[in-house]
């Protein structure tokens, strides 16, 4: 189980940074409260507060199940969480894009 919240961990903390930047920056960015879930622009300030719930269950599940960075297992784990939310998130948005929603 550690492994699979440790993965989480990795994907909200990830998921967190793009809504975090688009809030502090004052800029649209889509979220899943916007018209469109995903695809629409939500507001700086509901990029921001989704950003800072994203880093805080990132974060929570780190604590609840803490792990020694370095060459092992949770450390893959954690890294794989980003690259999969990373990669995810990096096709889904370069396609809302391309299409023009933002």
């Amino acid at each position: 189980m550690s492994f699979v919240a440790i993965f989480f961990a990795g994907a909200f903390l990830c998921n967190a940074m793009p809504h975090l930047t688009a809030g502090l920056r004052g800029e649209v960015f889509p979220s899943p409260f916007s018209t469109s879930h995903g695809k629409g622009p939500s507001s700086p300030l509901v990029n921001f507060l989704w950003g800072m719930l994203n880093a805080l269950i990132g974060l929570a599940l780190l604590v609840h199940h803490p792990f020694a960075p370095g060459v092992n297992v949770d450390s893959a784990m954690l890294l794989f969480g980003v690259l999969v939310i990373g990669v995810f998130t990096s096709v889904h948005f370069g396609r809302v894009r391309r299409e023009g929603s933002l």
